[in-house]
């Protein structure tokens, strides 16, 4: 819950990679950052074989782009932020002098409520400032904003929140980590805990170039379709409680998708698919294209409303990933081929 309470909005993610380390430098072998601003914790760092798991620890979020006259702050979107999702929600605004916090204001129904097609540009952020000059002794032109709302558990059985997208992802290769490390794993594991992927996946093209990793798995997020209005014929049929989901398509490693699926069956684990024809719009696109090329596959977790103040995930399923990855990842033996040719 501590990360999920952390913003990390993308371009400024120093916060959380920080309580990301103070965590996984427990148990890992040896703590590396970069440039990017990537956290990366490493187990045997001497082995040949290198598997890469790489979780992106940004969200998306706001950045103000106008202040006006009266201390109403304007904003663009950082990621792929939804403005019908973003009115009337609490917000706070990352001020360069001090965090602040602010409400997006919406036109009363009274008054003729927000016209049918609204954008960004038509709603503001209201933090109770008088004027420009007030604002600007908290606030400036760049400083990010994030929605203002607390992760809740719902049932017992499901966690719900901002950010999900993909701080469960950050989360999951620390816990992944931390039980390879009471192992007799002999491969290199490389936890990232990435930046900017909600941006430009520049975190995990710095994370797989420096590592140079013998193959690399990204742990994200993907849609759930098991909610009322989906279309599952356009969209897919995946659900909470089903078990992690595997991508088939053109980005993805075939051997490594094999190693998953043999493992799941040992575990007797349900396992379900989505599909990435072209591209998995994850770290792996990033990642499979550095260097001489790593093999790639993608873990996500199923999730409802995203890119919403209330995504939703099971808490099941995140243990069923960080099960499966770690005994996938404890039975190699380094001598794995991952070439799709070799019998």
């Amino acid at each position: 819950m501590e990360l999920l309470k952390t913003p990390s909005p993308s371009s400024n993610e120093m916060e959380i990679q920080k309580k990301w380390i103070n965590y996984v430098e427990k148990f890992a072998d040896e703590i590396r950052t970069d440039n990017a601003g990537n956290a990366i914790g490493v187990l045997n760092p001497n082995a040949s074989f290198k598997v890469l798991l790489a979780g992106h620890c940004d969200e998306i979020a706001l950045v103000i782009n106008r202040i006006d006259d009266h201390g109403f702050l304007y904003f663009d979107k950082v990621g792929g932020i939804n403005p019908k999702a973003a009115v009337g929600m609490k917000t706070s605004v990352l001020g360069y002098n001090k965090t602040v916090t602010g409400v997006i204001g919406v036109n009363a129904q009274h008054h003729g409520g927000l016209k049918k097609d609204f954008d960004l540009e038509d709603l503001f952020i209201d933090c109770g400032y008088q004027s420009k000059e007030e604002a600007e002794k908290y606030v400036q032109i760049g400083d990010l904003a994030v929605y203002k709302r607390e992760p809740e558990i719902l049932t017992d059985r499901y966690v719900a929140g901002r950010g999900l997208d993909n701080r469960t992802g950050a989360f999951i290769i620390a816990e992944i980590l931390k039980r390879l490390s009471k192992t007799d794993c002999t491969v290199g594991v490389y936890a990232a805990s990435t930046v900017n992927e909600e941006t430009n996946m520049g975190g995990a093209y710095f994370a797989a170039a420096g590592i140079q990793p013998t193959m690399a798995i990204a742990c994200d997020v993907t849609f759930a379709t098991d909610y009322p209005g989906v279309d599952k014929n356009k969209h897919g049929d995946v659900k909470l409680e089903k078990g992690p989901v595997l991508a088939k398509g053109a980005p993805i490693n075939i051997k490594i998708n094999k190693l998953l699926e043999q493992t799941a069956r040992k575990l007797k684990m349900n396992i379900q698919y989505e599909l990435t024809p072209r591209m998995t719009g994850t770290d792996a696109d990033k990642m499979r294209l550095t260097g001489v090329g790593v093999p790639v596959s993608l873990v996500s977790l199923p999730l409802r409303y995203m890119h919403s103040p209330v995504e939703t995930v099971s808490l099941k399923d995140i243990d069923e990933e960080i099960e499966l990855l770690v005994e996938m990842i404890s039975n190699l033996t380094g001598k794995e081929s991952l070439n799709p040719l070799d019998d």
